[in-house]
């Protein structure tokens, strides 16, 4: 998958914006203005393909046991927040696209109803 395909995929998803809130390399996916995707570009140019996703803490934990190339979040919340490491090729991207889904689910999940309902 290439940083194409993933900005488009994240794009697509309703109430999508990006940004770069903290420094010109850091591109930052937000669905009504709060982070379900990080992209580091400098590091993308570079060869090291990785990308955060929010994710349940539960399946945070099983996705790292699972995958080699899913590891707790760089520079986030080791918790809520998994580095999928897509230069390893482990993780096919019908697979990547499911961990999108899931983040913006999570976040979205997060919001208030009148928030959710904006969606719609």
């Amino acid at each position: 998958m290439n940083i194409e395909q993933l900005r488009n995929y994240c794009l697509s998803k309703k109430g999508t914006t990006e940004d770069f809130p903290f420094d010109k390399d850091t591109l930052v996916f937000k669905v009504l203005g709060k982070m379900f995707a990080l992209i580091g570009l400098k590091k993308w140019e570079a060869g090291e393909k990785a990308i955060n996703l929010k994710c349940n803490p539960d399946y945070a934990e099983e996705l790292r046991e699972e995958y080699s190339s899913i590891r707790a979040g760089y520079h986030m919340s080791k918790k809520h927040w998994n580095t999928l490491y897509i230069h390893e090729g482990e993780l096919p991207p019908k697979f990547i696209c499911e961990l999108v889904d899931h983040s913006y689910d999570m976040v979205v999940k997060g919001m208030t109803k009148k928030m959710r309902d904006s969606l719609q």
